[in-house]
């Protein structure tokens, strides 16, 4: 429907485009992969904008940028701004008030240890598949649910946080830095990450001339 209202609107301006049938077929199923999950109204109005307002036929993100403007994107914020939401709070994600609870979905099946972990050349990727999924789905009329804090308390996390708050008073840290340096203890016990976060809080205590030797694990 889009490529036939193009055809009449832009005419030799949109043949212009695509030199072979196949450029033209290939750029017919590129359109209609970024395209699904929005409804034949949505597209109409969309190609009527942009009848009114461009001279030449849209690039795919120029098409999914009008759409976003009229309609709004459902209210979903853009991949970046919703990676550095997930990001910011993957450490206690029910604890947080999200934007929109796509963000929180896709931080979840994306795995919040990676993304608290993971440079973001790997982070990224997987986060932007599992959010590209969820926003077709919330685009087809789908509700997500807010997140909810667990009924049942977690006593594992409990216990390391009482060690923690213990580990600083007795030796006379700031409660800011003792939950800095000891937030490896929240992590996968023997995963690299920890290990490396551990060895760099002992070297920082070491640097000022502490004599405090970070545990291996919460006692």
């Amino acid at each position: 429907m889009i490529f036939a209202r193009f055809m009449a609107i832009y005419g030799h301006k949109f043949k212009s485009c695509f030199e072979t049938e196949n450029e033209l077929r290939l750029a017919k199923r590129e359109w209609a992969l970024s395209l699904d999950g929005y409804g034949e109204a949505e597209l109409v109005a969309a190609v009527n904008r942009c009848k009114e307002s461009t001279a030449w036929m849209p690039s795919i993100a120029e098409f999914v940028a009008i759409l976003r403007e009229i309609h709004g994107d459902f209210g979903l914020p853009g991949v970046r701004d919703a990676y550095a939401e997930a990001c910011l709070h993957a450490e206690h994600p029910t604890r947080h008030q999200w934007s929109h609870p796509a963000v929180y979905h896709a931080g979840r099946e994306a795995g919040w240890f990676m993304l608290r972990s993971e440079e973001e050349s790997r982070a990224l990727p997987a986060f932007r598949y599992h959010y590209d999924v969820i926003c077709r789905r919330v685009r087809e009329g789908e509700a997500l649910d807010q997140p909810v804090p667990p009924a049942l308390e977690n006593k594992q996390a409990n216990t390391v946080a009482d060690f923690i708050q213990r580990f600083t008073a007795e030796h006379a840290l700031a409660p800011e830095e003792g939950a800095t340096l000891l937030y490896y203890l929240t992590l996968p016990r023997g995963s690299r990450i920890r290990k490396r976060l551990q060895a760099q809080s002992q070297q920082k205590l070491d640097r000022r001339g502490l004599a405090i030797r970070l545990p291996d694990e919460a006692c």
